[in-house]
């Protein structure tokens, strides 16, 4: 692999140069072309790549997503430790879809044998960026930082709606037990695993039933970073003391031709406890030791009396439950961050 192809994976090239110096440049975001514009404009004080001289050339990418088709380039220009690039590289994209993205611009030696050389990035976190600044700005170049596999806390949100209609409470025994309404409306400000885009759909459990009969799904939304589902699921058989012994697991799924990846999931319960890596899509039940599961992890919570690793529902997932408890007959209205662990 070349340098640049390497540059996100590997550290092979990394360490043979101090990084020093800086990098200008501003961030602009155009509504009317659904376009973010890095202008590139100069670096100054560069490292020496070799023989006291560098072919500096500066690269960018919109993490998480590190694919080719997130990478921009400038040209090189050879020879120069103060190098004047007046480049704009540009990304499609909606604005709302910058939430959560992180830019990536590192600098880098060209090297005809394709060994380039590191010589310092900067990041900055889009969500948090202040648009109405247009102007250049300096940046002092820092020395890599390992790129976790998913660092990533949340990969977007989930809007849903949920109602509980206990039996008997619309009239003439209707209806003839409990209910669970679930209304999926959609997803909000993807973050995709690689590609620039989702085919997603949402799955949904209410454990401690994770057998099909169980496991409802919405319609796949192709090419789409806010899918819009509108898909209502329905689970009968509940009184209001299984719901609080229940869990109503959610996970969004991106859709291939022949697998799924997952992005990420909710759980809605009364649990309590911290997530401890039981795996989101489908649960087990675990008899044993209270307090911990079958393979010896602690577990976050118990469901009718018996410790189980999904009773793990955030204090904004609790709270939501609790309302549709609380509320019955009334929909229950969230959006949710769709979490990673």
């Amino acid at each position: 692999l070349s340098g640049s192809l390497m540059s996100l994976y590997s550290e092979g090239e990394l360490g043979s140069v101090p990084v020093r110096g800086c990098v200008q440049f501003s961030l602009r975001y155009d509504p009317a072309k659904k376009e973010l514009q890095v202008h590139v404009l100069r670096c100054r004080e560069l490292a020496e790549a070799k023989k006291q001289r560098s072919d500096p050339y500066i690269k960018t990418y919109l993490l998480p997503d590190k694919s080719n088709r997130s990478k921009r380039k400038t040209t090189v220009r050879k020879r120069s430790l103060d190098p004047i690039f007046n480049e704009t590289l540009k990304y499609k994209l909606e604005k709302r879809d910058l939430q959560g993205r992180t830019l990536n611009l590192s600098v880098w030696h060209h090297d005809s044998l394709g060994r380039n050389l590191f010589l310092g990035e900067v990041e900055i976190a889009l969500g948090s960026w202040d648009w109405a600044n247009t102007s250049p700005e300096w940046f002092s170049l820092q020395p890599r930082m390992p790129i976790s596999s998913d660092g990533l806390a949340s990969r977007g949100n989930l809007n849903l709606a949920l109602k509980f209609i206990p039996a008997g409470s619309e009239g003439g025994g209707m209806p003839p037990t409990g209910e669970l309404h679930i209304w999926v409306k959609d997803a909000q400000s993807l973050i995709p695993l690689q590609s620039g885009t989702v085919d997603a759909f949402v799955q949904c459990y209410v454990l401690p039933d994770d057998s099909k009969t169980s496991r409802q799904k919405t319609r796949v939304v192709k090419r789409s970073l806010n899918p819009l589902f509108n898909h209502t699921m329905v689970y009968d058989g509940f009184q209001a003391k299984d719901l609080a012994e229940a869990c109503a697991e959610f996970t969004l799924w991106h859709h291939e031709a022949f697998s799924k990846r997952q992005l990420g999931g909710i759980r809605l319960s009364l649990g309590t406890g911290e997530t401890r890596g039981e795996p989101l899509g489908g649960s087990t039940w675990f008899v044993g030791t209270p307090g911990s599961d079958a393979g010896g992890r602690l577990s976050a919570g118990s469901s009718y009396g018996l410790p189980v690793g999904w009773m793990d529902s955030t204090a904004e997932e609790r709270g939501v439950w609790g309302r549709l408890l609380q509320q019955p007959g009334q929909w229950v209205e969230a959006l949710l961050p769709l979490r990673t662990n």
